[in-house]
C-alpha cells in the first residue's frame, strides 16, 4: 500500500514506521497529538476514487496528514460506497491503534456521512456508526468528521 504526504512526496517506509517517527518527533517538540482517520470517495465516470487519510493533529498547532489513494471500476450503490469508505478507515485505524496506544495518542475514525436524513449518505449512518463503535473506536460523522469530509475530500476532488 503506497502512502504519500500532502505535497505528493511518496513515503518509502512502512506507514507504521513513518507514523511512529512523526509521533516521536512531534512529542519531543512538545505537542500533544490526536490522530483522526477518514476516507472519502468520488465517482469519476466509470471509476470511483477512494482516498484514506491519517491526520496527525497537534493540539492548537495545526496538523499534517498521510494519504493513500486507490481507484476501482466496481459499480456500487451510495450506501455500499459509504460502507466501503468506513471499511477502509477501520482497516487503517486498526493498523495504527496499537502504536497509538503505546504512545498514548487518542484516535478517532471519521465517516463522511451526513447526520441529516435529507442527504443520500445518511442511509449508511446507522451501519457505519455501529461498525466503527463495535471495533472500539471513537466515531465522528459530519459536520465533525473533518478527516473524511475535508482532508480526504480534497484528495478525491
Amino acid at each position: 500500500m503506497t502512502w504519500k504526504k500532502f505535497n505528493g512526496e511518496v513515503i518509502h517506509l512502512p506507514i507504521l514506521e513513518e507514523v511512529e517517527k512523526a509521533i516521536i518527533r512531534e512529542t519531543e517538540n512538545g505537542y500533544h497529538l490526536k490522530v483522526c482517520v477518514g476516507t472519502d470517495s468520488q465517482v469519476k465516470g466509470a471509476f470511483t476514487d477512494f482516498a484514506t487519510v491519517i491526520v496527525l493533529l497537534r493540539e492548537q498547532h495545526g496538523g499534517f496528514m498521510y494519504i493513500h489513494q486507490e481507484k476501482t471500476s466496481q459499480k456500487m450503490s451510495i450506501k455500499e460506497r459509504m460502507l466501503i469508505e468506513v471499511q477502509k478507515s477501520i482497516e487503517t485505524a486498526y493498523a495504527v491503534c496499537d502504536l497509538l496506544d503505546l504512545y498514548d495518542v487518542d484516535l478517532e475514525v471519521h465517516a463522511d456521512i451526513n447526520t441529516n436524513p435529507m442527504f443520500k449518505s445518511n442511509k449508511a449512518l446507522n451501519e457505519a456508526m455501529g461498525y466503527i463503535l463495535s471495533m472500539g473506536f471513537i466515531f465522528k460523522a459530519k459536520p465533525e468528521a473533518f478527516a473524511s469530509s475535508t482532508c480526504a475530500d480534497k484528495m478525491v476532488h
